[in-house]
């Protein structure tokens, strides 16, 4: 398996500058490459059909560096992806009612994801749908693979690493967290949901 690097055109961004992508993009590119060497040397080493016992020391440390990697490039198109400069505006009925079920409302939801965002320390805001109930959360992943919910499916995802915004707004975290949303693709959003999961505000978790 070899991944590809993906284009994406995000110029004109409004309060995230070109420069800002330029790097970001090669960042991302770093991501991919990586997880083609790891992915390679691993398969070299299974190429036996097992790991011979005197390399699983080092087998292990690759599987693990390759979860760092391959969420890295992961979590970067999710975020490219959704994002566009005909972005903003408000949430679609699906997102909006998944959104109203859990919270209330989309202003508590939107206060919550930001607020996940404004945290200290650098990672990732993400809102997840529950597979099981439909349900929408957001939570806060460290160092791509730290955090993750296991099945949840990422909806809404947020760099929040300072090359996200260092440029652009220097410590002031909350100016690009407003510049975020409004560059949101919210068609992109909408289509991440899971409609078989219908939301109820009365499920449980």
């Amino acid at each position: 398996m070899t991944y590809k690097t993906r284009t994406f055109d995000l110029r004109s961004l409004r309060g995230i500058s070109d420069e800002t992508l330029e790097l970001h993009f090669k960042l991302y590119a770093g991501y991919v490459e990586s997880a083609n060497r790891l992915t390679e040397r691993i398969g070299t080493m299974l190429d036996h059909g097992h790991v011979d016992r005197e390399e699983i020391p080092v087998y292990s440390e690759l599987t693990r560096r390759l979860g760092y990697e391959y969420n890295g490039m992961v979590l970067h198109e999710y975020y490219f992806e959704n994002l566009t400069r005909q972005g903003g505006g408000s949430p679609g009925d699906g997102f909006r009612a998944a959104a109203t079920a859990r919270f209330g409302d989309v202003e508590t939801w939107q206060g919550d994801f930001a607020g996940i965002g404004a945290m200290r320390g650098v990672g990732w805001a993400i809102c997840c749908q529950d597979p099981r109930s439909g349900h929408l959360s957001n939570h806060w992943v460290t160092l791509h693979e730290q955090g993750n919910v296991a099945g949840f499916r990422p909806i809404l995802v947020m760099d929040v690493w300072e090359h996200a915004f260092l440029l652009d707004h220097g410590s002031d975290r909350a100016r690009y967290i407003t510049a975020f949303f409004a560059n949101v693709d919210w068609r992109v959003v909408e289509s991440r949901l899971r409609a078989e999961a219908a939301p109820s505000r009365d499920a449980r978790v």
